[in-house]
């Protein structure tokens, strides 16, 4: 039975909130916790102890090692922490466990305040088969799409590759964040993209079970933001676009979304909130849907939790949704939470950028290590969400995103300014970033104008080098910079779903790159990164040939495949699947000729 706004109402006071995530938005909510005047409990993993979200608690606890299977993601260990140190309530933050209904589940059996929607809610809504489902129910149109148990075959994979149709995309059923997601262009790569799918898939969320869905090109990525209380009240708070993404990965979100018909607005948030309000949805959430060249809408996900660009609603809307989210779980109504709530309305622009530790010129492969100096920009206007300072270490065993830069103004152009002046005074040392990428997107004219779609970074960003710049711009932007001279082809590694980002170079140990001979390897192929090895596709005396995929590696949560950097004879295979390897080991020896 549908919640009203007549029930009974109780509220639970929260004195000790416990952050179940790290970085910068475990800093989000400490800021909003603390305006609420409740103490705030950080527990952190043995690579995180000199993390500032670590320093900042009130309290903080270690719970495990680096990797986040024995760390931020052991629900018996955060569950003993919470316990011992009697915390009220919980936030999950976002990527962990901010989407296993388990977790929630098991929070609120321990009789703790659960910051977030109900298990019913993340379980039903965390599975993308069962949430088109609960889409379709409520009126919300949808692309068509399939789904792909467990043990599926080569052709049931080929059946439900039929009943959707080419383009199409493989998504992971139990995940988002771009996770286990591969575009399908036609029958002959379909197989072995399905198979990295449900294996990236499978490390990522537990489940390799994944479905097919429709691609629409030339959309836009459309989100929009609900908040839910307990007692049947939903609202949106507007719509973000978040077209500009590469491989899948949001780099760019705004609010509101730039040239959209006022039609298409009222229908995405009619949509979300009719969406959320069929499942008594509780908490902040978000609604995703496609929006094609004619304004029509397609429901894609929704995600149960806080989102990374949660900060352009807020610039925007003048609402905090952390302290939302907390004042939900107290039991306070949304009129006792924003007042004016049936008066709402958006004033100006936001725009903000992820910036991440990563080398855009190698194909985007992250950067752990040792931060140098690191200066976030300032300035009227300007919001920095960050959870790394001078000395931070990017570990390899989680997500490369250092922080969030984003601006505000009353019109999109003076955000667009603002945010591109608050990049080209941000300055990281002694790893790469994506600075420069971010820079030259702002300035592209297609993103001037407001008409980027989901194919604008593939398309225009395919082989992006540095703008050149003037040696103010230089001094300007970063002490830092990505290699001008840098090419793409240059890496080894191949990135599936990405445009072709073949391999033309062989590799000494030193990573230095020289001209490839057919049959004539100079040196080993090495690895570049730190990672795990997932697959191994040769062995000793196999023939390769230039381009081929040879050992598929994850770093960092991101799953990459190194080819053959020439045509060659495998001499000998160092590594095994499961193994953990450093930068620089040594992967294939070549015999010679």
């Amino acid at each position: 039975m549908k919640k009203t706004e007549k029930k009974s109402k109780t509220e639970t006071a929260i004195k000790r909130l416990m952050v179940a995530n790290r970085g910068e938005i475990a800093r989000r909510v400490f800021a909003s916790a603390k305006n609420l005047g409740i103490e705030t409990l950080a527990v952190y993993s043995e690579a995180d102890s000199e993390m500032s979200f670590v320093k900042e608690a009130d309290r903080s606890v270690m719970i495990g090692p680096g990797p986040a299977a024995e760390s931020y993601l052991s629900i018996k260990k955060i569950l003993e922490v919470a316990k011992s140190e009697k915390v009220d309530a919980i936030h999950p933050g976002y990527g962990f466990l901010s989407e296993r209904a388990e977790f929630a589940k098991a929070v609120i059996d321990a009789g703790i305040q659960w910051l977030g929607p109900s298990p019913r809610v993340i379980e039903l809504m965390g599975n993308k088969v069962a949430a088109k489902k609960a889409a379709e129910s409520a009126g919300v149109p949808t692309l068509p799409w399939a789904i792909l148990a467990e043990g599926w075959t080569a052709a049931t994979l080929k059946a439900s590759a039929k009943k959707v149709g080419f383009p199409l995309l493989l998504k992971a059923a139990a995940g988002g964040g771009g996770r286990g997601m591969r575009l399908v262009h036609g029958e002959g790569e379909l197989l072995e993209k399905a198979e990295s799918a449900a294996r990236e898939a499978l490390g990522s969320f537990g489940s390799g079970e994944i479905f097919l869905e429709r691609y629409l090109a030339a959309s836009k990525h459309i989100e929009v933001q609900v908040l839910g209380d307990r007692f049947g009240k939903v609202i949106a708070l507007g719509e973000r676009d978040c077209s500009s993404q590469r491989r899948h990965q949001k780099v760019i979100e705004e609010a509101p979304a730039p040239n959209l018909l006022q039609k298409t607005r009222e229908a995405l948030c009619k949509a979300a909130v009719d969406l959320a309000a069929s499942v008594n949805y509780e908490s902040a959430g978000t609604c995703e849907f496609l929006v094609d060249e004619s304004g029509n809408i397609y429901f894609l996900e929704m995600n149960t939790r806080l989102q990374v660009e949660h900060p352009v609603t807020e610039l925007v809307w003048s609402v905090d949704l952390v302290a939302a989210q907390i004042q939900i779980a107290q039991g306070k109504t949304l009129r006792e939470i924003i007042p004016h709530v049936d008066n709402l309305s958006a004033r100006g622009h936001a725009i903000e950028l992820r910036v991440y530790a990563e080398d855009p010129a190698k194909g985007f492969m992250p950067q752990p290590g040792e931060l140098g100096e690191v200066r976030w920009p300032s300035g009227p206007f300007v919001r920095v969400d960050q959870g790394f300072e001078s000395g931070s270490t990017v570990s390899i065993f989680y997500d490369a995103m250092l922080g969030k830069v984003i601006a505000w103004g009353m019109i999109r152009e003076q955000a667009r300014t603002r945010v591109l002046r608050a990049i080209c005074e941000t300055e990281i040392e002694k790893v790469r970033w994506n600075g420069d990428y971010l820079r030259d997107i702002l300035e592209h004219e297609d993103f001037i104008d407001g008409n980027v779609t989901t194919q604008f970074l593939g398309e225009k960003f395919a082989n992006w080098k540095p703008s050149p710049r003037t040696k103010s711009d230089q001094k300007k932007v970063t002490t830092a910079r990505s290699n001008p001279n840098a090419d793409a082809a240059q890496s080894p590694w191949i990135v599936y779903g990405d445009a072709t980002v073949a391999a033309t170079k062989r590799y000494s140990k030193a990573g230095v790159g020289v001209a490839a001979t057919v049959g004539v390897v100079g040196g080993p192929l090495c690895s570049e990164y730190p990672g795990k090895v997932l697959k191994v596709n040769v062995k000793a005396g196999d023939l390769v040939a230039e381009g081929q995929a040879l050992i598929v590696c994850e770093s960092m949560k991101m799953e990459f495949t190194y080819a053959a950097p020439a045509k060659a004879k495998v001499a000998n295979v160092n590594v095994k699947t499961g193994m953990v390897i450093a930068a620089g080991a040594v992967l294939i020896e070549w015999e010679t000729t």
